[in-house]
């Protein structure tokens, strides 16, 4: 199985620790993104919209260092620390971004890496 790693141009470079994105084949696996900067600095504390548009900027930055889109997505795993004050916000956003329904989990977790972390999104996409 041959696997590359990719690091996305304007994201956070986590490496050696983990590859924010590893392509196998047409399988794209992109790591939990958190609502960063390209230096690893919180943006939006304490502010789900802001965090959560963040975290799909970086995901689409994700999409495009492989050639994809959100089109391309068939899974993602949302997580959160207060589902009840943040499922209506994520709704909205990922209508912002998915034209078309994709397989989903959404769960809510005692906190992140970062305590000042509200979200945390990971996808899976399938290329052409």
């Amino acid at each position: 199985m041959t696997r590359t790693l990719v690091q996305p141009a304007g994201l956070w470079d986590p490496r050696p620790i983990f590859a924010q994105v590893v392509q196998t084949g047409k399988q794209v696996y992109i790591a939990g993104q958190t609502s960063v900067d390209e230096q690893g600095n919180l943006v939006g504390k304490r502010e789900i919209e802001v965090q959560a548009r963040k975290i799909f900027q970086n995901l689409q930055k994700c999409l495009e260092s492989v050639g994809a889109d959100f089109h391309h997505v068939v899974k993602l795993n949302i997580y959160s620390t207060d589902l009840d004050a943040h499922r209506e916000t994520i709704r909205k956003l990922r209508g912002e971004y998915f034209r078309e329904p994709v397989a989903s989990t959404m769960v809510q977790v005692s906190r992140l890496v970062d305590p000042d972390w509200l979200l945390e999104i990971e996808a899976i996409a399938v290329l052409d």
